[in-house]
């Protein structure tokens, strides 16, 4: 982060946004579909194969995801040679569907915007195949878990590289389906095996489903974007639509719609709050899962919604502004439980919606701010998946235990992972020369800018919130690393541990990852490469703002609640002896240990009343519906049994009712005379 003024848009700066019309690709760009089309097709030859693919199924998906990642490098160098203005190429593909005015064609976009998730996507998908060969060697459906990988990619490029919010919706629903998948990949225990693998079978299954229900909720402010979109604009192609919004086409009154239910889609997408209860839960799955989630796809796809949709926000001050709130609080939330967290997944998982709220903190502070989110995105790709895969190599030293408790001193017996995630943690924490310094601090330096309360308030939780992320992945690191062995032993439930540092195969992604944790965000902030290469999209700032707080000062309070959190944590944790088992603490730390109690409030919320929506439904059903027909039921055969007694073939019974029918109707008629 640099002491220079800050050039960047908020809700109160002017500024111009580029929604430029795309031009045919040619040459490789044109090749983009099969960016697409392969993991997709190999996924299919992976899942059709069935058992006569685990042989070589895995090795399959690692030359399917390589394949994307070399060509996706091979277009995102054939746009950078082309000049500002000629970055943005289509490639059309087929027309879907047509409904009276409304004509759905389907194509790909190739802006910056785009191929910097395709370049994100593609390498560090490609290398979490790669890790998985090893991490996945003895599971027997290996052949499945590579297809669902390549699906998982698939439906990502789908999302980014769509040229309308259609397209967009398919691979939406696609890393949806994908990550419902592979979340509860472990839920298959036979009916046999002991009680303990049955029951983590059930819970792995009810974590996946409650990840894509949660979805389902995002789900519905998607749709209802589109359809707001189509009720405008008669289209819901970015060239329509956002151009729509930035001439001033569409009122505020209805940008303002679409940008909450596109914000209600980001939240539930990318695990912000009031929807990110189910990313802790997510860590059911396999951890080369965890680290494909939370590094490059799904959770990554409502920033690139919020950003993509740029126009709609700035017409539209308040939906702005409430991105910006929601990531501020969800930012502190997840730093939050990540302080209390002992499952070292888990805290990752925090860290993970932690700092997604930094990137939508910075989408919602205009053009720049997008630039500043997709950029810290980009880093933090890189160094989380680092993190995770570390994470799953630790876990393989130590026959998948979780438990930060039951670690301790790992860096004697695993010098390599100890090294490249000391690297993660480093550039997570924004220590210089560390991408996350370069990426992150502009956010935070960029909340600072604005009129009244807003900077003050925004800033100051983007400030602290830098500080706490240095205490507890700090917390994370010296428990696994360093301090006193506190591994379980043969007297122990979970068994006797034997630490070793895992094989090249997945030590090698972790290096690689590492070069890219120490020098990407350097080589991106040299003269605003990144935030230059992004003006296609997120356009040009128009006005010049400066933090209320020179940007020197905002710079070195970071750097000082960094070291201060780390320091605090060395305290707690390495000179201090960690207790193996929790130890009862104050309300805060209880609250941060059940996630702020949000599974409780979305219980009281939403689960009960819709329960008893269903009861007082089901009960409706069976005493009013049915009640209703089955009593005419019961008071047609009644009346039928009445009416059948009457018919006795008797004359003289027929005789007197015809006698007492007589008499009633002369009763009738003289009483109608008086």
């Amino acid at each position: 982060m640099t002491a220079s003024p800050l050039v960047l848009s908020t809700g109160l700066l002017a500024a111009e946004s580029v929604v430029g019309a795309a031009a045919p690709a040619t040459g490789a760009a044109a090749l983009a579909w099969l960016l697409i089309a392969v993991p997709a097709a190999s996924a299919a030859i992976l899942l059709l194969a069935g058992r006569a693919a685990d042989a070589w199924g895995h090795w399959l998906g690692v030359a399917a995801s390589l394949f994307s990642a070399v060509l996706g490098l091979i277009i995102l160098a054939q746009v950078l040679g082309l000049d500002a203005a000629d970055r943005v190429l289509g490639v059309p593909l087929w027309r879907w569907f047509g409904a009276g005015d409304l004509n759905v064609q389907l194509g790909l976009r190739l802006d910056p915007l785009s191929l910097t998730f395709v370049a994100l996507v593609t390498c560090v998908g490609f290398l979490i195949h790669v890790y998985s060969v090893a991490y996945m060697a003895h599971d027997r459906d290996r052949r499945r878990f590579f297809a669902y990988l390549n699906f998982f990619i698939a439906a990502m490029l789908t999302l980014v590289l769509g040229d309308s919010y259609i397209a967009l919706f398919i691979g939406w629903e696609g890393v949806g389906l994908a990550s419902y998948l592979l979340i509860g990949f472990w839920n298959t225990a036979d009916a046999d095996a002991p009680q303990a693998e049955q029951f983590t079978s059930r819970e792995n299954a009810a974590a996946a489903k409650k990840a894509f229900v949660m979805n389902r909720i995002g789900d519905v402010g998607l749709l209802l974007a589109m359809m707001a979109c189509i009720a405008q604009v008669g289209s819901v192609a970015y060239d329509a639509v956002l151009p729509a919004a930035q001439e001033g086409t569409i009122s505020t009154g209805w940008l303002t719609a679409i940008g909450f239910f596109l914000l209600l889609a980001a939240c539930g997408k990318s695990a912000q709050f009031p929807l990110q209860a189910w990313l802790g839960d997510a860590m059911a799955g396999p951890t080369p899962v965890s680290a494909l989630i939370h590094a490059a796809t799904m959770v990554t796809a409502g920033v690139y919604l919020i950003v993509r949709s740029g126009a709609v926000f700035e017409g539209a001050p308040d939906a702005q502004l409430a991105v910006a709130v929601v990531g501020a609080i969800t930012l502190a939330l997840g730093a939050v439980i990540g302080c209390a967290k002992d499952d070292m997944k888990k805290v990752l998982a925090a860290s993970t919606m932690s700092q997604i709220g930094y990137m939508m903190l910075g989408a919602g502070l205009g053009p720049v701010g997008y630039a500043f989110a997709i950029f810290h995105l980009l880093t933090h790709g890189f160094f989380k998946a680092q993190l995770f895969l570390g994470a799953g190599s630790v876990m393989h030293a130590m026959s998948d235990q979780v438990n930060m408790r039951r670690f301790g001193g790992l860096r004697r017996a695993m010098k390599l992972t100890w090294i490249t995630m000391g690297i993660g943690w480093l550039a997570i924490m924004g220590i210089p020369p560390f991408s996350g310094f370069w990426s992150k601090d502009k956010i935070i330096e960029a909340a600072f800018v604005g009129d009244g309360a807003r900077p003050w308030i925004l800033g100051t939780i983007a400030l602290l919130g830098a500080g706490l992320t240095a205490f507890y992945m700090s917390r994370l690191f010296f428990m696994i690393f360093h301090g006193t062995p506190r591994w379980t032993t043969a007297k122990d439930i979970e068994g006797e541990v034997h630490p070793h540092e895992s094989g090249w195969l997945m030590t090698l992604p972790l290096i690689v990852l590492s070069v890219f944790s120490v020098g990407l965000g350097w080589a991106l902030s040299i003269g605003d490469t990144f935030v230059t290469w992004l003006e296609p999209v997120t356009g040009q700032a128009g006005a010049h703002g400066e933090p209320v707080l020179p940007a020197t000062v905002i710079m070195v309070s970071t750097l000082a609640l960094v070291i201060v959190g780390a320091v605090v944590a060395w305290v707690m944790y390495v000179r201090r002896a960690v207790p193996t088992v929790v130890q009862r603490s104050n309300v805060m730390v209880e609250a941060a240990r059940h996630d702020m109690y949000q599974d409780t409030i979305n219980e009281a919320v939403a689960m009960r009343p819709g329960q008893g929506l269903v009861l007082a439904a089901g009960a409706t059903d069976h005493y009013v519906v049915d009640g209703a027909v089955e009593g005419l039921a019961k008071g047609t055969a009644a009346l039928g049994r009445l009416t059948a007694r009457t018919e006795s073939g008797s004359v003289r019974s027929y005789a007197g009712y015809m006698l007492g029918g007589t008499v009633l109707v002369l009763i009738a008629v003289l009483a109608g005379r008086f």
